[in-house]
């Protein structure tokens, strides 16, 4: 399963900035890394999407994209309006980006 974290929004739209993705390929982890991460993203797929509570200002919009044997799922959320799976799938995402 590979799993792509595009951001976007926030402070840095103003500045016209966008981040490149950060792509995570499950077979490149530990079983144990693997497991917890479709747990996340199975989580994030079967979750209701949130109720849009407005346009938050400068709120973070995220879109995970998951292709796993041939097929491929695409999430948005923002920080205006995230489920907590979702926030954890991103949250688990940006701490693999973020080590390197």
């Amino acid at each position: 399963m590979k799993v792509t974290l595009e951001s976007y929004g926030g402070l840095a739209a103003a500045a016209n900035l966008r981040r490149p993705p950060g792509v995570l390929d499950s077979a490149d982890l530990p079983a144990s890394a693997a497991a917890e991460l479709e747990r996340l993203v199975a989580a994030a797929v079967a979750a209701p999407p949130p109720r849009d509570t407005g346009r938050a200002r400068d709120a973070m919009g995220y879109a995970v994209t998951v292709e796993d044997g041939g097929r491929r799922t695409v999430l948005e959320q923002s920080d205006g309006a995230m489920s907590p799976a979702f926030a954890a799938l991103v949250a688990r995402l940006r701490d693999h980006f973020a080590r390197g």
